[in-house]
This record gives C-alpha cells, structure tokens and sequence, in this order.
C-alpha cells in the first residue's frame, strides 16, 4: 500500500503545483484514479481498497473532483460522465473515522447534488443520453450505499429538472428506483417514511400525467417492487381514484398482467363508489398539478433574480449618472467662486495698492493697467486669429495644390493631345514624294512595270496616249515651278529674318550710345519705318505661304494666279 500512498501524495501535489484547465484537470483525473483503483483492487490485503479510498476523500482529492461540476462545465461531457462515475465509486466503502460526521452531513449532500447538476445538464441534450444513464447509474449506486440521501434526491430541483426534460430521462429516473430496490433488498426497509412517501408520489405523479407506455409500465414496476416489499396498504388509500386511473388509461398497453396485480392491491383496501372515485381522482389531479405549479413557481426564482438585478444595475448606472452631473456642476460652481475670490482678492489688492500710492501717480497707474489689459487681450485674440489664418491657409494651400496637380495632368493630356494632332497634319500634308526612302533603281522598274499594266489592262477611252504624255510633261513642269517657288520664299523669309535681326540690333545699340533724352522720337520712326514695312510685307508672305500649303499640290496647279506669281520671279 506505501506505493499507492506515495502515487496518492504525488496526485495531491501535482493538482496544486500544475495549472491546468477544467478539460485537462478531468482527464488526468479519470486516468489517474481509474489506475490507482486497479492497483488498489489487485493488492491481496482486502482493506486496501478502502484504505485508498479514505485516503482520497482526507487528502481532499474527492473534494477537488466534486468542485469540477460545475454548472459552467461546457463539453467533454464523456469524460465528465467517467469522473462522475469514479468519484461515486470513491465514495462507497470510505471509512472517514473522526471526519465521519462531515463527510455524512456535508460532503456526500455534495457529492450528490453536484451529480444531480450534471445529470440535468446532460437532460438537456437529447445526444447524450447514453452518458445520462451512466451518471444515473452513478446516483443510484451512491445512493444505494448512502440511503439518507434519498431524501435529498426526491426533492432536488436538479431531479425535478431531469424529469421535466424529455420522456427518456424521466424513465431513466424510474429506471434508477427499480435498480435501486431490486439490488439490495434492505434498500426500502432502511428508508424513513418521507422518503417512501416521496417516492410513492414520484411513481404516482408519473402515472397522472405521462401518457408514454415504458414510463408507466416502469412507475408501475416499481409500485409493485414497493409493495411487495413493504406494507403500503395504509399509503395507498390516501391515492382514491388510482384503480379507476389505471383501468381507463393503462389498460391495453402491453403491461395488462401487472396493472391487475396493482388493482387487486387497492380495491380490496376501498369501498367507495363510483362517484367517490372520480372525486378522489380530480384530488389526486388537482394535488399534482398544484404540486407541478409549486415546482415551475420555483423556477420563476430565477427570473425574479435577473430582474432584480437587471433593475439594480440601472438604478446603480442612474445613481451613477446623476453623481457625475453633480460633480460637474460642483466643479463649475467652485471654478466661478474661486473666480470671483479671485477678482475680490485682486480689487481688494489694488484698492490697497492706490491708497499707498501718491495721488499725482494713480491716473498713470491705472491708465498703464488698462493698457496692459488692452496688449493681453489684443495678442490674445491676435493669436486666435493667426491660427485661423494658419488653419485657413492650411486648406487653401492644400486645395490650390490639387487645383495645380489636376491643372498640370489637363495640361500634359492637352499638350500630348495637340501633338499628336499636329504631327498627324504634318503627315498628311507633307508631298507624296516626300520622306520616301528606300526607294531603288528595281523599285521602280516594278512600280513602272506595274503602271504599264495598269494601263494596258485599263486603257483611256478619251485621251490618247500623246495627250496623256504632254500631260505628264505639263505635270512634271508644274512641280519644278512649285518647288522652285517654294526654295525662293524661303530665301526671302530667311532674307527677312536677318534684316529683322540686324535692325533689333542696331536698335539695341542706339538705345545703349544714346540717352532716352537725346533720341527724338522722329529719329526712331525714321530709323524703324523700313524695318516696320518689312517685316508687315514679310508677315504678309507667311500668311500667304501657310493659306498655300494648307491646299492640296493638285489644287494649286490650276491656280493662274500663283502660277502668274511665279512666272514673274
């Protein structure tokens, strides 16, 4: 037994020393005391076993197993189950000696009330009922060897709980008393007579108001396990109108054999008539429904609770609320009297200070306050005017240079646009012959091979072949006249230029020699009149020269005029 000991102590310091969460606690739980269990189990001493288990519930393992059901356990509800069912193990056959009075009165009371929360927690989900049954199971082998807590049991609010959730757990419930009083024989005869009241009115209660057969084939079971058991005669006839309970809605159900025995039980106990039988009926309905009413008026507690509460936060927050207004206009109040403390210690100061001085100095005295006064309250509001400015100036700014970027991306868009425009007219308008490169001696033997074809294959009906060579002589000796004429204009626009240059540069000189006041200003005329008329004739020229060349070549050739022009250069 040393080493389950020593293993025990060592359980003990690393559930203090280790920070483990509610998940990781259970599971080493489980792993840890389902091992000591066996070791204790194998050992040839027989008291071994409940040695071990003593140990556990002194070193306060027990009790740290019980506060781990909690009612915000959450998941893991198969390993709860498991614990569940080892500590309930635990607590059988303990031999606590001088703690016996607290582990009878207050430890076991908790044991099964933390089962009982985890059993109503697993009601709850219709998943689970498996690990329903095995905490059931737990309760009732707990209870089994701790009968004064059957009491407590039947009327926990946990149980009611377990009852009032679904068919299956209810007959889970019922399930547990037949177990119980089938396993120990000696289980009903050690119960005190509120308990087997309290369970006689469970297994009643369960035939008055579910109408599923298995649960009431197994609330009639156990009637019938506790009659045979104990005399329940006298406890039977405060429940008038049973017989006529199970005749009108058990009958039929399959379980025929032992609702006949559970009549037999109680018509020999009445001789009551009809009428007496449905009165005594309504009784037990209307006992049990107030019972049922008593029951959900209990849950309502809760409801009265998070209203309270819910009400004291407000009224706490209103509280609060108005605190804090106080308090402000406290701070207000005390600003403006220390305000004016302020401004009265100040008269007062300089009311004192004017008596000391001499009479000749309190006008300048006091003139230099005002003026003092003035400065402050003028840089003052000066400063809150600059910042405004700043401010102001701030979003100007920033507004004048998304102005300036979105004016610069038109520009640029423009400028691309406009370049692309003119460099498309200078395509277009630029000659034919213009700018063609790569044009060879075989080139054109095949552009001229290809025309002949042309010709052959589409010969002219109205000019013949001589008009059609003077033609191209005529072609061809009005295109050196107009490139002729085009070499001469530009001579003269160049002409023009250096006489412009030149006469700017005599100007320059004359202004730099001369005084403004010397020169008259017949001199200049005189002097600018030639330079004047040329530069009107040349601006003449280029006008004249950009109308040309925004014609066609094809439409100047016709044109008598500039043909007369250049037939006089």
């Amino acid at each position: 037994m040393e080493p389950l000991e020593e293993a025990l102590m060592q359980l003990k310091r690393d559930l203090e020393d280790k920070e483990m969460s509610q998940h990781d606690t259970i599971n080493f739980l489980n792993n840890t005391l389902k091992q000591f269990l066996n070791m204790a189990a194998v050992q040839k001493d027989r008291g071994a076993l409940t040695r071990f288990k003593s140990l556990l519930y002194q070193s306060g393992i027990l009790d740290h197993c019980v506060s781990l059901f909690t009612p915000s356990l959450q998941g893991n509800w198969s390993a709860a189950a498991m614990l569940a069912s080892l500590t309930s193990s635990c607590c059988v056959g303990v031999e606590p000696g001088e703690l016996s009075e607290s582990f009878h009165g207050l430890f076991l009371p908790s044991v099964m009330d933390s089962l009982l929360s985890l059993a109503s927690q697993l009601a709850r989900q219709t998943q689970h009922m498996d690990l329903l049954k095995k905490v059931m199971e737990s309760i009732g082998w707990i209870m089994r060897a701790h009968t004064q807590l059957t009491t407590q049991v039947l009327s926990s609010a946990y149980y009611e709980r377990i009852q009032g959730c679904d068919v299956t757990a209810a007959l889970l419930c019922v399930q547990m008393w037949i177990d119980s009083c089938t396993a120990s024989s000696d289980f009903l005869s050690s119960l005190s007579d509120n308990s087997i009241q309290l369970l006689l009115d469970e297994a009643v209660g369960q035939l008055a108001i579910t109408s599923d057969a298995a649960v009431g084939g197994a609330s009639i079971r156990l009637i019938l396990h506790m009659s045979n058991q104990l005399q329940l005669q006298t406890l039977l006839l405060s429940f008038k109108g049973l017989d006529s309970l199970l005749e009108k809605d058990w009958r039929g159900r399959g379980f025929d054999q032992e609702v006949s025995q559970l009549i037999a039980l109680l018509r020999p106990c009445e001789n009551t008539s009809p009428e007496e039988c449905v009165r005594a009926a309504c009784i037990i309905q209307a006992t049990w429904r107030a019972y049922l009413t008593r029951r959900r008026l209990k849950t309502l507690k809760r409801v009265v609770t998070m209203l309270q509460r819910h009400f004291r936060a407000r009224k706490k927050r209103q509280q609060k609320q108005r605190a804090a207004q106080q308090w402000e206009e406290e701070c207000k109040y005390q600003v403006c009297m220390r305000r004016q403390q302020a401004r009265t210690k100040f008269h007062q100061k300089q009311r004192q200070l004017l008596q000391l001085l001499p009479p000749d100095q309190v006008e300048p005295y006091l003139q230099e306050c005002e003026r003092r006064a003035a400065v402050l309250i003028q840089s003052t509001w000066r400063g809150v005017m600059a910042r405004r400015r700043v401010d102001l100036q701030r979003c100007v700014s920033k507004h004048t240079q998304a102005q300036q970027r979105a004016a610069r991306t038109l520009q640029r868009a423009v400028r691309h646009y406009l370049q692309e425009r003119r460099a498309a007219k200078v395509l277009s308008s630029m000659p034919c012959w213009i700018g063609q490169k790569g044009l060879t001696n075989s080139r054109r033997v095949m552009l001229k091979r290809q025309v002949e074809e042309h010709i052959r294959l589409h010969p002219s009906v109205g000019i013949s072949s001589e008009q059609c060579e003077h033609l191209h002589v005529d072609v061809q000796w009005r295109l050196q006249a107009l490139l002729q004429k085009t070499i001469q204009k530009s001579r003269e626009e160049q002409k023009i230029e250096s006489l412009l240059a030149h006469t700017h540069t005599q100007l320059d000189l004359l202004r730099d020699t001369l005084p403004l006041s010397d020169v008259k200003v017949a001199d200049i005329q005189r002097f600018l009149s030639p330079s004047r008329a040329v530069a009107a004739k040349a601006r003449d020229a280029h006008n004249a020269r950009l109308q040309a060349d925004r014609l066609p070549w094809w439409r100047t050739l016709d044109d008598e005029t500039a043909q007369g022009e250049f037939m006089g250069l």
